[in-house]
C-alpha cells in the first residue's frame, strides 16, 4: 500500500519495467518465439474427454472390461448399407463378412464382430429393424492418440462403396476424432473472425489505432505463452482439447481488460501533465495494482475446478491459470516497457479526433455514465429491488436442469459419426448405446444365471443378455437394456437398483447412467469446497484491496446474482432446445454435468474482473475526498465506460468462440458472452450504484482489528490525497481530470 506523503517517483518494481523498456521487449520477444516452438503441436496432444471420474466404479468396470473383454466394449462401429437388396442379399452377406474379415486382420484392432458373423442371441441387434443397414463392430486399443492414428489409417480403406454396399463409420473413437479435428478447425475460424473486430472496436474505443495495437500484443503473448505452458502439461497428464477455447478467449479478453484499463490510466497522467516516466509509475501504483488483484480473483475461480477429478475440468484450471497469469505480467511488464519508448507517440494516429471536435471535454470523460449514477442513486431502492427480481427471473429455468453425458449429437447433424450413431438410434432395436454393463466375478453357472433372474426381475430392465464368461473363468459380464432413455431418470435409478442388489460374487456397474452417477456423485462431493475457496479467497483479496467488511460481502453475492442469465438460457436453449435451429445445434434434453461447474468459474472470475475495476475507482476516490456518493459517481464516470467496452469485447471474442460446430463449446461461449454482458450493462450499471447507495457510509465500515491489518498489509490504488479540500477535487474533475 502506497504510504501517506510517499513521492510520486516510481518504485523499486517501476523502476525495474521502465530501467530498460527495450530490452524488455527484446526478451519478450525471443521468450514469445521459444514460446511458438514449444507450443507448436500442442492440440495433436490433447485428448476429447475426460468427462469421467477415474476413481469411479464405471471407470474401473470400463477398463476391466476392455481389458478382459474387448468385444463388450467396441469403439468403432462400420454401418454398411445394402441399400434396396438389404443385409441378408447373398451378395450383401459376402461383402459384409468380407469387410469383418478385413478389418479383423488391422494391427491394433481386437474383438471384431459383425451381423453376419454372430450368433443368434446378438445378431438382432446388429441389423436394423428395416433389414436395410448392419454393424460391424469392433475394438481398436491404445490411448486416445493411438486410437486416433489408427483409425486415421484404416478410414480410407472402409470407408465408401464396397461392391453392393456402403460404408460409413462411427463409435467413440470416430466422435473423438471427428470432435477434436472439428475443434481446432473451428477455433482457427474463430480466431479469424475475432482478432479484427476487435482490432476495430479497440481503435474506436481508444481512438488511436498505436495505443489500439498493445493490447492485441498482450493477449498474443499470453496466448502463445499459454500453449506452451499446456504443451509441457501434456507430458505428465491428460489435457483436453477445449481448453483451446479458453486461452484463446481469455488471452484475448484479459489481455485487452488490463491493457485497456492500464492503457487508460496512463493517457489520462498524461493529459494531466505528468512526463512519460511519472505516468508510468502512476500507472503501475493505480492501475497496475488493479490488474495485479484481478488477476488473482479470476485466477483463484478458475484454480477451484483444480479440485475436482474429471480431467476435462482441471484442463480448463492449467489453461485458466497460466493464461491469466501471462496475460497480467505481460500488461504489467510489456505494456509498461512499450509505453515507456511510445510516451506521446500513444496517441498517434487518433482516428476519432474529427469526431470529438465541438464536443465539451466534460462529455468525453464519462458525464454520461455519471448522471445515469445520479439517477440510480435517487430512485436506489426501486432500481436495485428491480434489477435483482428480474435476474432472478431470468435464472429460473435452471431449476428444470436435467444432467446427462455428452454424445455424437455434440457434433454437427451432418458430421460422419453423428450420422451414423443416429442411424442406430433411429432403426436399431433397443438402445445400444444405453446398456447397462455389470462387471461380475468368479462364479458358478448357476450362480451366473440366478443372478441373471434377479437383474431381470428389477423395474425398468427390458432384457438382460449374459454371461458372458471369460476363458479364465475368473470372471463374467452381463448386459442390462433399461426401458426408456439411455440417461433418464429410471435408467440412473436401475443403476443404484443394480449397485444395491445382492450377489454371490463381487460385481461392478457401467454404462452411460453409471458414468453420469459417478460423474454427478464426484462434482456433488466437491463442489462444496471449490465454492468455499472461491468465496472465502475473494472475500480476502476485495478486503485487502477495499478495507471494507461490507464490499467483499457485497461483490460476492452481486456477482452470483450476475450468472442467473447464463443459467437460465443454457437451460432455456440448450436443453430445452429453442433457437437450436437459429443456432445450428442439436438438443439431447440434457446439459453436460462439467459445464455448468466450467462455466460458473469462468464467469464468476471475469465478472469479479470488472467488479475489482470499479471498486478500486470508487476507492481511489473515496479516499481522496471521503465523499461516498461523489465517489460513486466518479467510479462509474471513469470506468463505466471502460468496463462496458471490455465486455462488448470479451462478448465479441466468446460470440466467435460460440459459432463453433460443436454444441459444448457453443455453450460455452454464447454462455459466458452473455453473463459478461449482463454482468457489465445491468450489475455494475443499476444494481452496484444502487445498493452502495443503500448501504451508504456503512459501505465502508470495518472494525479496528480488521483496519489495522488492511493498513498493514492492503493494497489499493490510492495515491497520496492531495492538499485541497474535496469541493476543490470535484471541481478539478469537472474539469476534465
Amino acid at each position: 500500500m502506497t504510504a501517506v506523503g510517499s513521492p510520486p517517483g516510481p518504485g523499486g518494481f517501476t523502476a525495474f519495467v521502465t530501467a530498460r523498456p527495450r530490452l524488455s521487449l527484446i526478451v519478450a520477444l525471443v521468450v514469445t518465439a521459444l514460446a511458438v516452438f514449444a507450443g507448436s503441436g500442442v492440440a495433436d496432444r490433447m485428448g476429447s474427454g475426460g468427462w469421467q471420474d477415474p476413481a469411479a466404479e464405471s471407470t474401473y468396470a470400463t477398463e476391466a472390461l476392455e481389458r478382459e473383454f474387448p468385444a463388450s466394449q467396441p469403439n468403432v462401429l462400420l454401418l454398411v448399407d445394402g441399400g434396396s437388396a438389404g443385409v441378408d442379399d447373398p451378395a450383401v452377406a459376402a461383402e459384409g463378412r468380407k469387410l469383418a474379415e478385413r478389418l479383423a486382420a488391422r494391427d491394433g484392432v481386437t474383438g471384431v464382430g459383425s451381423y453376419w458373423q454372430a450368433d443368434k442371441a446378438s445378431a438382432p441387434a446388429l441389423r436394423a429393424e428395416d433389414g436395410g443397414q448392419a454393424l460391424i463392430a469392433a475394438r481398436i486399443e491404445g490411448d486416445e492418440k493411438t486410437t486416433a492414428q489408427t483409425l486415421e489409417r484404416m478410414a480410407p480403406d472402409f470407408r465408401g462403396t464396397h461392391g453392393p454396399v456402403e460404408v460409413t463409420i462411427g463409435g467413440p473413437v470416430a466422435v473423438e476424432y471427428e470432435m477434436t479435428h472439428t475443434i481446432q478447425e473451428d477455433l482457427l475460424r474463430a480466431e479469424m473472425i475475432a482478432l479484427p473486430i476487435t482490432l476495430v472496436l479497440l481503435v474506436m474505443v481508444f481512438g488511436s489505432a498505436i495505443a489500439a495495437l498493445l493490447p492485441l500484443l498482450v493477449g498474443i503473448v499470453a496466448i502463445l505463452g499459454t500453449n506452451a505452458v499446456l504443451r509441457g502439461i501434456t507430458e505428465f497428464t491428460d489435457v483436453s482439447v477445449f481448453a483451446m477455447n479458453l486461452t484463446t478467449a481469455l488471452g484475448l479478453g484479459l489481455a485487452i481488460d488490463y491493457a485497456l484499463f492500464i492503457v487508460r490510466r496512463f493517457r489520462e497522467e498524461l493529459a494531466d501533465g505528468a512526463e512519460v516516466r511519472d505516468a508510468v509509475g502512476t500507472t503501475l501504483r493505480t492501475a497496475g495494482r488493479t490488474v495485479l488483484f484481478s488477476a488473482l480473483t479470476v485466477a483463484v475461480s478458475l484454480a477451484a475446478m483444480m479440485l475436482f477429478p474429471q480431467y476435462f475440468l482441471r484442463s480448463f484450471a492449467y489453461a485458466g491459470i497460466a493464461v491469466v497469469l501471462l496475460a497480467a505480467a505481460a500488461a504489467l511488464i510489456l505494456l509498461p516497457a512499450a509505453l515507456m519508448l511510445l510516451g506521446h507517440r500513444v496517441n498517434s494516429l487518433d482516428l476519432r479526433r474529427a469526431l470529438r471536435r465541438g464536443r465539451p471535454e466534460a462529455e468525453e470523460r464519462g458525464a454520461g455514465w455519471a448522471r445515469a449514477a445520479a439517477l440510480v442513486m435517487r430512485r436506489a431502492p426501486v432500481f436495485a429491488a428491480a434489477t435483482a427480481a428480474g435476474l432472478v427471473l431470468l435464472g429460473l429455468p435452471f431449476l428444470g436442469v436435467k444432467f446427462g453425458t455428452p454424445d455424437d449429437r455434440q457434433l454437427p447433424a451432418d458430421a460422419e459419426s453423428h450420422v451414423v450413431q443416429q442411424h442406430i438410434r433411429d432403426g436399431f432395436p433397443g438402445s445400444p448405446d444405453g446398456a447397462v454393463q455389470v462387471l461380475a466375478g468368479k462364479g458358478t453357472p448357476a450362480e451366473y444365471d440366478g443372478y441373471r433372474a434377479e437383474v431381470a426381475a428389477l423395474p425398468g430392465v427390458q432384457r438382460v443378455e449374459g454371461p458372458v464368461v471369460a476363458p479364465s473363468g475368473s470372471a463374467a459380464y452381463f448386459t442390462v437394456l433399461p426401458e426408456g432413455e439411455a440417461v433418464g431418470e429410471g435408467a440412473q435409478r436401475l443403476v443404484h437398483e443394480l449397485r444395491d442388489q445382492k450377489a454371490p460374487f463381487e460385481t461392478s456397474v457401467t454404462g452411460r447412467a453409471a458414468v453420469l452417477e459417478d460423474s454427478k456423485s464426484a462434482i456433488g462431493e466437491r463442489l462444496p469446497w471449490a465454492l468455499a475457496i472461491i468465496v472465502v479467497v475473494t472475500l480476502i483479496l476485495v478486503f485487502l484491496l477495499t478495507g471494507s467488511v461490507l464490499i467483499p460481502l457485497q461483490a460476492v453475492l452481486l456477482n452470483g446474482l450476475s450468472l442467473t442469465a447464463m443459467f437460465g438460457a443454457m437451460v432455456w436453449i440448450f436443453q430445452e432446445g429453442h433457437l437450436s435451429g437459429l443456432l445450428g445445434f442439436t438438443s439431447t434434453g440434457d446439459i453436460e454435468t462439467t459445464l455448468p461447474v466450467l462455466m460458473f468459474c469462468v464467469a464468476f472470475g471475469l465478472s469479479m474482473d470488472y467488479g475489482v475495476f470499479l471498486l478500486s475507482r470508487i476507492k481511489e476516490e473515496h479516499d481522496r475526498t471521503g465523499d461516498h456518493e461523489h465517489a460513486v459517481r466518479y467510479g462509474l464516470r471513469h470506468t463505466g465506460g471502460l468496463i462496458t467496452a471490455a465486455a462488448v469485447i470479451l462478448a465479441v471474442v466468446m460470440v466467435a468462440i460460440g459459432t463453433s460446430r460443436v454444441t459444448n463449446t457453443k455453450m460455452l461461449g454464447l454462455g459466458i458472452a452473455l453473463a459478461v454482458l449482463m454482468d457489465a450493462m445491468v450489475v455494475r450499471s443499476l444494481l452496484v450504484p444502487a445498493v452502495l447507495k443503500l448501504t451508504g457510509r456503512w459501505t465502508w465500515w470495518a472494525p479496528a482489528p480488521l483496519r489495522r491489518l488492511h493498513e498493514r498489509f492492503g493494497m489499493s490504488e490510492s495515491l497520496p490525497p492531495p492538499a485541497v479540500e474535496p469541493d476543490a477535487v470535484r471541481e478539478k474533475v469537472s474539469a476534465g481530470s
